[in-house]
């Protein structure tokens, strides 16, 4: 069974720091590229980061560039996404997926169940 299992939601002061994780099962992880994408309320949801695993390439939205880092650890098949110097408009449900390429503006084939992450002003 195909899965992407996500972890490491929470809420943080405006400032702080969280990392969100997306455990890989079921398909050929390096054959992918996993993204990050959130909605908040009321908001279309959003491509955040995207990163091949197989070569490490990386991409950034502009609103979270410079703040966040996405990383794989390709021996345990899991992505974390570092969220460093949060602010309130980060604060939405994150997701993470997958798919051969990263195209937010595609569809994608599998995706995580969300975490919540909260940054309190």
């Amino acid at each position: 069974e195909v899965q992407l299992v996500q972890s490491g939601g929470g809420l943080v002061q405006t400032g702080g720091s969280l990392r969100v994780s997306c455990a890989a099962s079921g398909f050929p992880f390096e054959a992918y590229v996993i993204g990050w994408f959130r909605q908040a309320p009321g908001k279309e949801r959003e491509g955040v980061s995207c990163i091949s695993p197989k070569d490490g390439s990386t991409y950034y939205d502009d609103s979270v560039e410079g703040r966040f880092t996405v990383s794989s650890d390709n021996a345990e098949n899991t992505v974390y996404l570092q969220m460093n110097s949060l602010m309130p408009e980060d604060t939405a449900v994150y997701y993470c997926a997958a798919d051969p390429f990263c195209s937010f503006s595609g569809g994608w084939k599998y995706w995580g169940q969300g975490t919540q992450v909260t940054v309190s002003s």
